[in-house]
């Protein structure tokens, strides 16, 4: 069993430093080898590319473009009329996953329009996700890459948020039928909307192309105090023999390389040559 491979979410670590080529930086030094970045689209994507270099790290996951912000958008893959924003923001991420060197994109469903009830949008809204994924599919192939969905919890973090469960996203990505999109599977949106960990990272690992981790319920370390044993999911990753990476996309209590003890109690324990240089 391969010891799990984990990445830095540089958007939610190291918040004590000003930007993007900073926290590659300190990740780099802090003992990773991999990064992610929820929208890197700020800076010039070469920019970020040397930063990573120079880091030693190589990039794992970005997201599509989240839209409006002002508009209360938080990405447009299910949002009806807001179809060719969406191809505009998936080329914009695939520009910026091919200058990076970066495989994954996570494209982002987005929110229930403001106003709308749920359950009677649901079925427009599976009908404009399916047609954008199938889109985002053919593109994402002609540049080997692969298309994430990633369900995020609706009780505390986002409760408009179209996509919000495992169950619901395995389901849309059956439909669309596609190789090169898989599940994003955040252990804190799943345990919180589903629970069943075991069970459930049992039935879709076989789909999932990324995993992130945060303890719950306040999003912490996943060494931090809270509901999950870490120790345990970790082990369970490793039996179900994940290849992915584990991205640490949580909120850090405090210093976040002295919030690291847990990472490298793991490391120490399966000989990872990189400890916190």
């Amino acid at each position: 069993m391969a010891p799990l491979r984990f990445s830095a979410n540089v958007s939610w670590l190291f918040p004590e430093l000003p930007g993007l080529p900073e926290r590659l930086q300190a990740a780099g030094r802090a003992g990773f080898e991999a990064a992610e970045v929820a929208w890197p689209y700020a800076e010039p994507p070469q920019a970020l590319a040397s930063a990573a270099r120079a880091a030693g790290l190589r990039l794992v996951l970005i997201n599509t473009p989240r839209g409006d912000p002002e508009k209360g958008e938080m990405g447009l893959g299910a949002v009806p009329g807001r179809q060719a924003a969406f191809r505009e923001g998936l080329e914009q991420a695939v520009l910026y996953a091919k200058a990076l060197g970066c495989p994954r994109i996570h494209l982002m469903a987005g929110r229930v329009p403001q106003g709308a009830d749920r359950a009677a949008v649901k079925g427009e809204m599976e009908t404009v996700f399916l047609e954008n994924l199938r889109h985002a599919a053919g593109v994402l192939a002609q540049e080997n890459l692969v298309g994430l969905l990633e369900p995020i919890n609706t009780r505390i973090t986002d409760p408009q948020y179209f996509l919000d469960t495992p169950q619901q996203a395995a389901a849309i990505l059956q439909k669309v039928g596609r190789p090169n999109l898989r599940l994003q599977m955040d252990i804190f949106h799943w345990q919180i909307m589903d629970g069943n960990l075991t069970g459930n990272i049992r039935e879709f690992l076989p789909t999932v192309g990324h995993v992130q981790v945060a303890q719950v319920p306040d999003r912490g370390e996943p060494g931090s105090s809270g509901e999950l044993d870490f120790s345990y999911l970790f082990q369970l990753l490793e039996d179900e023999g994940y290849q992915g990476f584990v991205g640490c996309e949580y909120r850090p209590r405090g210093d976040t390389v002295e919030g690291l003890s847990w990472l490298h109690s793991y490391w120490d324990r399966k000989g990872h040559p990189r400890t916190g240089q």
